[in-house]
């Protein structure tokens, strides 16, 4: 009997041990929820086509300086001035500080029915709505983008301030909006914007959306304003030393 009494308490034990273990883990499952990636299929398709882009972005960067150290490596070392000045060249034209050239398509932005006709006042343009039609365009090969005559450059900041959109410190007030864009493969970008389904997003808004035909010859000014350097300190000389 002592026998039998011994193993239910060892049984009995063992069982209080493991429901004592699952309902810990039950606990720690409710405290600490597994996490579920809730973004739909549009979502995946936007993020996976944004890290491609990105991707791209960062090889045509990396072949790029590559062809200029090469290139500096190459020529006679008694002409350092001219290999900087083809350098900073090669900087301005990255950062957007230089005029460019190229073959593109405009976009004009405008109000889809009149505010008479509606009986309301039409909202300036929203920063949301701007920055994914920016986004879109960047995903489909645009190089250069400027806005109402404003260059568009990695530090340009769109939002809104008191009620008004703003590309940095330019208000988005009036309509039409004019958008040129520059891209390497034209025809796509054209193609990719007329099936895109944009329009109906900017519809909603009571905007159009009119894509011109690729253009051979378009023009993107140059960034004027004064670009701010964050977050750097000068590096500390020290004369006199080896």
């Amino acid at each position: 009997m002592k026998g039998t009494n011994g193993k239910k308490g060892l049984s009995f034990t063992i069982l209080t041990m493991v429901f004592g273990l699952m309902l810990g883990i039950q606990y720690q499952t409710i405290k600490n929820p597994i996490e579920r990636d809730t973004r739909d299929m549009w979502q995946l398709r936007e993020d996976l086509k944004k890290e491609q882009q990105l991707q791209l972005e960062l090889l045509s960067e990396i072949r790029k300086y590559n062809e200029v150290i090469e290139s500096h490596e190459n020529k006679d070392s008694a002409d350092p001035e001219n290999a900087l000045k083809e350098t900073l060249a090669v900087l301005k034209e990255d950062a957007g500080l230089t005029e460019v050239t190229g073959s593109g398509i405009t976009i004009t932005i405008d109000k889809l029915f009149s505010e008479k006709l509606l009986g309301i006042e039409i909202q300036d343009i929203s920063p949301d709505l701007l920055k994914r039609l920016i986004n879109e365009l960047n995903s489909y090969g645009a190089k250069e983008i400027s806005i109402q005559g404003r260059r568009l450059i990695n530090s340009t900041v769109i939002r809104d301030i008191n009620g008004q959109t703003k590309i940095d410190n330019f208000s988005l007030h009036s309509y039409p909006i004019e958008i040129k864009v520059i891209s390497e493969d034209v025809d796509k970008l054209y193609n990719r914007m007329n099936a895109s389904t944009t329009d109906e997003d900017f519809a909603i808004d009571n905007l159009s959306l009119t894509i011109s035909d690729p253009i051979d010859e378009l023009t993107v000014p140059a960034y004027e304003d004064s670009i701010r350097v964050r977050n750097m300190k000068p590096k500390e000389i020290i004369e006199g030393g080896d």
